[in-house]
Protein backbone atom coordinates (compact mmCIF):
# COMPACT_ATOMS: atom_id res chain seq x y z
CA UNK A 1 0.00 0.00 0.00
CA UNK A 2 1.17 3.16 -1.17
CA UNK A 3 2.20 6.16 1.74
CA UNK A 4 0.90 9.72 1.05
CA UNK A 5 2.90 12.06 0.38
CA UNK A 6 4.77 14.33 3.64
CA UNK A 7 2.21 17.08 4.04
CA UNK A 8 -1.19 15.29 2.27
CA UNK A 9 -4.02 16.55 3.14
CA UNK A 10 -7.06 13.57 3.15
CA UNK A 11 -10.33 15.42 2.92
CA UNK A 12 -12.76 14.82 5.83
CA UNK A 13 -15.60 14.52 3.62
CA UNK A 14 -14.32 11.62 0.56
CA UNK A 15 -11.09 11.10 2.32
CA UNK A 16 -8.96 11.58 -1.11
CA UNK A 17 -5.46 12.33 -0.71
CA UNK A 18 -4.46 15.83 -1.99
CA UNK A 19 -1.44 17.92 -2.35
CA UNK A 20 -0.06 19.68 0.43
CA UNK A 21 -1.14 23.41 0.21
CA UNK A 22 -4.37 22.26 -1.31
CA UNK A 23 -7.68 24.39 -0.21
CA UNK A 24 -10.02 22.32 -1.79
CA UNK A 25 -10.25 18.59 -2.25
CA UNK A 26 -9.53 17.72 -6.05
CA UNK A 27 -12.23 14.71 -5.98
CA UNK A 28 -15.40 16.45 -4.08
CA UNK A 29 -14.16 20.55 -3.79
CA UNK A 30 -14.55 19.84 -0.13
CA UNK A 31 -12.73 22.35 1.84
CA UNK A 32 -9.53 21.02 3.27
CA UNK A 33 -7.50 23.74 4.49
CA UNK A 34 -6.54 25.15 7.46
CA UNK A 35 -8.86 28.03 8.34
CA UNK A 36 -11.51 28.72 5.68
CA UNK A 37 -10.67 31.59 3.73
CA UNK A 38 -12.98 34.55 3.02
CA UNK A 39 -12.70 37.57 0.95
CA UNK A 40 -11.96 39.52 4.42
CA UNK A 41 -9.40 37.57 5.33
CA UNK A 42 -7.49 37.14 1.81
CA UNK A 43 -7.20 40.83 0.56
CA UNK A 44 -6.92 40.68 -3.72
CA UNK A 45 -7.82 36.96 -3.53
CA UNK A 46 -11.15 36.04 -5.78
CA UNK A 47 -12.28 33.41 -7.94
CA UNK A 48 -13.45 33.97 -11.32
CA UNK A 49 -16.79 32.85 -13.09
CA UNK A 50 -17.62 32.65 -16.45
CA UNK A 51 -20.54 32.06 -18.99
CA UNK A 52 -20.33 30.63 -22.48
CA UNK A 53 -21.62 32.00 -25.31
CA UNK A 54 -23.05 31.16 -27.97
CA UNK A 55 -19.98 30.39 -30.26
CA UNK A 56 -18.20 28.61 -26.93
CA UNK A 57 -16.27 31.52 -25.82
CA UNK A 58 -15.88 32.10 -22.17
CA UNK A 59 -16.66 35.65 -20.78
CA UNK A 60 -16.05 36.99 -16.91
CA UNK A 61 -19.31 37.36 -14.85
CA UNK A 62 -19.84 40.10 -12.57
CA UNK A 63 -21.11 38.18 -9.82
CA UNK A 64 -21.76 41.78 -8.20
CA UNK A 65 -23.79 42.99 -10.94
CA UNK A 66 -25.18 39.41 -11.75
CA UNK A 67 -26.41 38.65 -8.08
CA UNK A 68 -28.26 42.19 -8.12
CA UNK A 69 -29.94 41.61 -10.84
CA UNK A 70 -32.00 38.43 -9.14
CA UNK A 71 -29.77 35.60 -8.40
CA UNK A 72 -26.35 33.08 -9.53
CA UNK A 73 -26.15 29.61 -10.01
CA UNK A 74 -22.24 29.14 -9.87
CA UNK A 75 -21.05 25.50 -10.46
CA UNK A 76 -18.27 25.12 -7.52
CA UNK A 77 -17.22 21.59 -8.61
CA UNK A 78 -18.85 18.57 -10.98
CA UNK A 79 -17.93 17.98 -14.62
CA UNK A 80 -14.94 20.09 -15.14
CA UNK A 81 -16.91 23.17 -14.99
CA UNK A 82 -15.57 24.88 -11.95
CA UNK A 83 -16.88 28.87 -11.94
CA UNK A 84 -19.60 28.59 -14.75
CA UNK A 85 -22.25 31.03 -14.09
CA UNK A 86 -25.86 31.07 -14.63
CA UNK A 87 -28.03 33.89 -14.17
CA UNK A 88 -31.56 33.72 -12.96
CA UNK A 89 -33.36 36.45 -15.13
CA UNK A 90 -36.82 34.65 -15.49
CA UNK A 91 -39.66 33.25 -13.32
CA UNK A 92 -38.44 30.20 -13.80
CA UNK A 93 -34.85 28.10 -14.88
CA UNK A 94 -34.88 24.33 -15.62
CA UNK A 95 -32.22 22.30 -14.10
CA UNK A 96 -31.55 19.14 -15.58
CA UNK A 97 -29.81 16.98 -18.27
CA UNK A 98 -31.67 17.53 -21.13
CA UNK A 99 -30.41 19.69 -23.26
CA UNK A 100 -33.01 22.28 -23.46
CA UNK A 101 -32.41 22.88 -19.63
CA UNK A 102 -31.93 26.05 -18.48
CA UNK A 103 -28.64 24.55 -16.57
CA UNK A 104 -27.70 21.38 -18.42
CA UNK A 105 -25.53 19.45 -16.03
CA UNK A 106 -24.56 16.91 -18.62
CA UNK A 107 -23.89 13.88 -16.12
CA UNK A 108 -26.32 10.45 -15.59
CA UNK A 109 -26.62 11.20 -11.59
CA UNK A 110 -28.46 14.25 -13.00
CA UNK A 111 -32.16 13.56 -13.87
CA UNK A 112 -33.26 14.67 -17.01
CA UNK A 113 -35.83 17.17 -15.60
CA UNK A 114 -34.49 17.14 -12.18
CA UNK A 115 -35.12 20.73 -10.96
CA UNK A 116 -36.97 23.64 -11.09
CA UNK A 117 -35.91 27.72 -9.74
CA UNK A 118 -38.97 29.21 -9.32
CA UNK A 119 -39.02 32.98 -8.41
CA UNK A 120 -41.98 33.88 -5.95
CA UNK A 121 -42.93 36.66 -4.11
CA UNK A 122 -41.03 35.99 -1.08
CA UNK A 123 -37.73 34.77 -3.35
CA UNK A 124 -36.40 32.15 -4.95
CA UNK A 125 -37.44 28.73 -4.31
CA UNK A 126 -36.02 25.16 -5.69
CA UNK A 127 -38.39 22.29 -6.65
CA UNK A 128 -37.23 18.99 -7.24
CA UNK A 129 -39.03 17.49 -9.87
CA UNK A 130 -39.14 13.71 -8.27
CA UNK A 131 -35.36 13.35 -9.53
CA UNK A 132 -33.91 9.63 -8.93
CA UNK A 133 -30.80 10.81 -6.78
CA UNK A 134 -32.82 14.17 -5.22
CA UNK A 135 -31.57 17.55 -4.95
CA UNK A 136 -29.96 18.63 -1.07
CA UNK A 137 -29.53 22.08 -0.04
CA UNK A 138 -26.71 22.56 2.36
CA UNK A 139 -26.42 18.33 2.50
CA UNK A 140 -29.88 17.94 3.24
CA UNK A 141 -32.39 16.50 0.90
CA UNK A 142 -35.50 18.68 0.08
CA UNK A 143 -38.68 18.74 -2.20
CA UNK A 144 -38.91 22.25 -1.87
CA UNK A 145 -36.23 24.76 -0.23
CA UNK A 146 -36.14 28.62 -0.65
CA UNK A 147 -33.24 29.64 -1.42
CA UNK A 148 -30.68 32.21 0.72
CA UNK A 149 -27.18 34.17 -0.53
CA UNK A 150 -24.42 31.35 -0.59
CA UNK A 151 -26.38 28.03 -0.17
CA UNK A 152 -24.82 24.96 -1.26
CA UNK A 153 -26.56 23.22 -4.06
CA UNK A 154 -25.78 19.59 -4.96
CA UNK A 155 -27.80 17.77 -8.33
CA UNK A 156 -25.84 14.94 -8.90
CA UNK A 157 -22.09 15.28 -8.70
CA UNK A 158 -22.51 18.87 -9.62
CA UNK A 159 -22.42 21.36 -6.77
CA UNK A 160 -23.07 24.79 -7.10
CA UNK A 161 -23.40 28.06 -5.14
CA UNK A 162 -26.39 30.31 -5.24
CA UNK A 163 -25.59 33.94 -4.96
CA UNK A 164 -27.40 37.02 -4.29
CA UNK A 165 -26.85 40.21 -3.22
Amino acid sequence: MARPERGALHCPECGFVNAEGANYCQKCGAFVGGEPRTRESVPGDTTIAYQLDESGDLHPVDLERVGAEGGTLVIRSGGGRSGEAFELGGEQTRVGRSPEADVFLDDVTVSRNHALLVRRRDGVYIDDLGSLNGTYINRRRIESHKLADGDELQIGKYKLAYLER
